[in-house]
């Protein structure tokens, strides 16, 4: 079994930092919880700041395809698209808050997002600002989503699943691309851990998903079908939040308190 280890801590300055997404294998995003985005090359060193225009802190960043950078604000309920130094308003919504973000491998953006009320929550599947499908209820007409306002981060499995770590109901929720649930993890069944609420979630290239357990101050590895692989617990993580997995499956891991971000090589 590979043993995880720390290749690098970076500094970002953000007070209560929530995520970071790979720009490519040099550079990453970050931000927190202020009116700012910044980019750092992999050695720690503070390439570009962005100012975000509402001035509240975005909810999420992402990268697309072509290197432009999105980010969703909850005050204006609308995602931004930078690019060359503009910022243009890609979607707006009524009566839905745009949460977290994730780039599909077609280049298809997923948005997790909340009713105005904080009852409901969905998936969003956009192709540019067209709405292409939407994910809410199960076969049964149930809600595949806990209806709060907190995090549900969100990411693509490379077997096309869409995975989300859903804070609230202490549970990551798979469906198929189709949008038809496929598991809920709620926790390794022979867990040591105390009962944790996860928040970031991220895949790689053998299609496991890890997913933050800020409580515990671990990751979990799960299999693509939903089994607990294994922990990542041995990097003196401090309250890990946000996460992404670079082209070599080097994953980037957020400590919201300390304002780090760790970079762990956990496999071969």
């Amino acid at each position: 079994m590979d043993v995880p280890e720390v290749l690098n801590t970076i500094k970002t300055g953000h007070e209560f930092l929530r995520n970071v997404t790979c720009l490519n294998d040099e550079q990453i995003w970050t931000s927190g919880e202020a009116g700012d985005i910044k980019c750092f090359n992999i050695q720690g060193v503070l390439q570009k700041l962005i100012k975000i225009k509402s001035g509240e802190f975005p909810y999420d960043i992402a990268v697309d395809r072509d290197g432009a950078l999105l980010h969703s604000d909850w005050e204006n309920k609308a995602v931004y698209e930078v690019k060359n130094g503009q910022t243009e308003e890609i979607i707006r919504l009524q009566g839905w808050i745009p949460c977290d973000l994730c780039i599909t491998s077609s280049g298809d953006l997923l948005v997790t997002m909340l009713k105005n009320d904080k009852t409901q929550s969905k998936v969003v599947r956009y192709s540019g600002s067209s709405v292409e499908q939407t994910v809410q209820f199960d076969e049964e007409g149930q809600p595949l989503y806990s209806g709060n306002g907190k995090i549900k981060y969100i990411s693509e499995n490379r077997n096309l699943d869409i995975c989300v770590a859903d804070c609230m109901a202490g549970s990551v929720v798979v469906v198929n691309q189709a949008g038809n649930l496929r598991f809920r993890y709620t926790g390794h069944s022979l867990a040591t851990k105390n009962k944790r609420l996860p928040y970031g979630i991220t895949t790689d290239s053998h299609s496991n998903m890890l997913t933050a357990d800020s409580d515990n101050h671990c990751i979990h590895i799960l299999d693509t079908d939903g089994q607990f692989l294994r922990y990542i617990d041995n990097c003196d993580l401090s309250y890990p939040y946000g996460m992404c997995v670079d082209n070599n499956d080097s994953l980037f891991v957020c400590e919201y308190s300390e304002g780090n971000v760790k970079k762990i090589k956990y496999m071969k």
